[in-house]
């Protein structure tokens, strides 16, 4: 009989306390999304919630000002539709994107570099490894030297 993975993890008894500290996050990112105004929903989230304060992590100063003038009144909503809300501690923490792309900088070979790629790759046998000493000396850079 298939179950779950949540079957599993809410029998556990480790696992089930953290399930439902998750369970707690979700609804609570769920109640804030609709409760914050539109211009700030998107940078800002919840974060954690500990004995009764929300932890938010927004974007920038600008967002955590405006949610700090506003938390008395968000921790108000929020404990009406879940659990108590005593505080509300607001922390400037940009989200990190891990796909984001650095363009890369071509750094070029030196003509010493080039000459001693050139007699190793003359020395190797016919194979993936002269293959590849190929292909790099002809797409890299050279320096001028």
């Amino acid at each position: 009989m298939y179950h779950e993975p949540e079957h599993y993890l809410d029998n556990d008894a480790t696992t089930a306390r953290l399930m439902a500290h998750a369970r707690l996050l979700l609804k609570l990112s769920r109640r804030f999304a609709t409760l914050a105004p539109t211009g700030l929903r998107h940078a800002a989230h919840i974060a954690n919630y500990q004995s009764g304060t929300v932890v938010i992590h927004t974007e920038n100063g600008a967002v955590a000002a405006k949610l700090r003038q506003m938390s008395q009144r968000l921790c108000d909503e929020l404990s009406k539709g879940g659990p108590e809300c005593n505080g509300m501690l607001v922390k400037v923490q940009p989200r990190q994107y891990p796909l984001r792309s650095i363009a890369s900088i071509q750094k070029p070979l030196s003509a010493q570099a080039v000459a001693s790629l050139e007699t190793v790759s003359g020395k190797l046998p016919e194979g993936p490894l002269k293959g590849a000493l190929a292909t790099l000396l002809a797409r890299a850079a050279r320096t001028m030297e």
